[in-house]
């Protein structure tokens, strides 16, 4: 009988190349960005199709916000129209929405919106489908960094009794377990400041293919090559017997 295929519980993947794939067609930056919502939608129906109980979309860095005005703005409005135009059709596929990264800096009609589709696919238990928006993992990692030391000062928690689990748990991420996969489209090979601490042994997989043409099959050959992966942890393979 042939071994069962191994997937990953949790796929995370930044979601590169729109405005270069825009750029090489003449377009405007903006449009990329709207090309590749129906990649993130290909994506989501992958992941349900192929057992993956999360997916993480980084979908807007800190560093994002140093882009140019027009396209920050077309940014935030796409944000709010895929909310208004998807959460219904994500809480009948059964996904749940999750928001990680510091929201505060967004417009209010922005924070709205992302509360109303968490609120509305709070039921989903196929998928939990985290948006990664105005997310730096070392900003995450300094703020929880502040959370800790804000307990110890008040007595709630030990000095000593910090540990990686309670680091982790005073993470963004705390309630979905570390990636076991991380991809990235567009041809570059860096994680650019992505789950830094929950990835540390995360399989890599990086891909020329730019984000609006990523494919359920791009997908599909990305868990192949997961399946294919030799995963220790730091220890060593126990060779399997040989049957006699």
């Amino acid at each position: 009988m042939s071994e069962e295929k191994r997937i990953p519980r949790h796929v995370a993947v930044i979601m590169d190349g729109n405005g270069r794939w825009a750029t090489q067609r003449g377009l405007d930056r903006s449009e990329g960005h709207l090309r590749g919502v129906e990649s993130v939608r290909r994506t989501i129906r992958a992941a349900v199709a192929g057992g993956v109980r999360y997916l993480t979309l980084y979908a807007f860095s800190t560093e994002n916000w140093g882009r140019p005005a027009e396209e920050v703005a077309a940014l935030l409005e796409l944000f709010c129209r895929c909310v208004q135009n998807e959460a219904e059709a994500l809480a009948d596929q059964g996904v749940r929405v999750r928001i990680i990264g510091d929201r505060e800096r967004f417009p209010e009609e922005v924070r709205d919106s992302l509360e109303r589709i968490e609120a509305c696919t709070a039921a989903g238990e196929r998928l939990t489908l985290q948006l990664a928006l105005n997310y730096s993992s070392r900003s995450e990692l300094a703020r929880a960094a502040r959370e800790l030391c804000r307990q110890a000062l008040s007595g709630e928690i030990a000095p000593d009794a910090i540990d990686e689990q309670t680091v982790a748990r005073a993470l963004y991420t705390a309630e979905c377990p570390d990636p076991d996969l991380i991809l990235r489209t567009g041809g570059e090979q860096r994680l650019s400041n992505f789950l830094l601490w929950q990835g540390a042994y995360a399989e890599l997989c990086f891909t020329p293919v730019l984000w609006p043409d990523f494919t359920e099959e791009e997908f599909a050959r990305a868990l192949d090559q997961y399946a294919a992966r030799d995963r220790r942890f730091g220890l060593v393979k126990t060779p399997t017997p040989k049957r006699s």
